[in-house]
């Protein structure tokens, strides 16, 4: 499975190039397919591409939903593989 996440644009740079931020974590993605994305935008990241942009609305709900499953990942009553889950 595959998952695109979205990120906000915080500065764009040489060679079709930006540097992306989320929850706390820095890369630089290609802007190959969304040649038209600035500063401020949120794009759908995938394989290192920006491939979509998407509205900041959008952006927020997908991440709070990205948290909740890494939330729930570490829920020992939810996951037996978590820290303190019974055995």
């Amino acid at each position: 499975m595959c998952l695109a996440v979205p990120m906000k644009i915080t500065e764009l740079k040489d060679g079709g190039m930006a540097a992306v931020t989320v929850m706390g974590t820095m890369r630089d993605v290609a802007l190959d397919l969304t040649p038209q994305a600035q500063v401020g935008d949120y794009v759908l990241v995938h394989a290192g591409f920006a491939i979509e942009i998407v509205d900041q609305q959008y952006a927020e709900e997908t991440l709070e939903l990205i948290q909740d499953m890494a939330d729930m990942l570490d829920d020992p009553l939810l996951n037996p593989n978590a820290e303190g889950a019974l055995a």
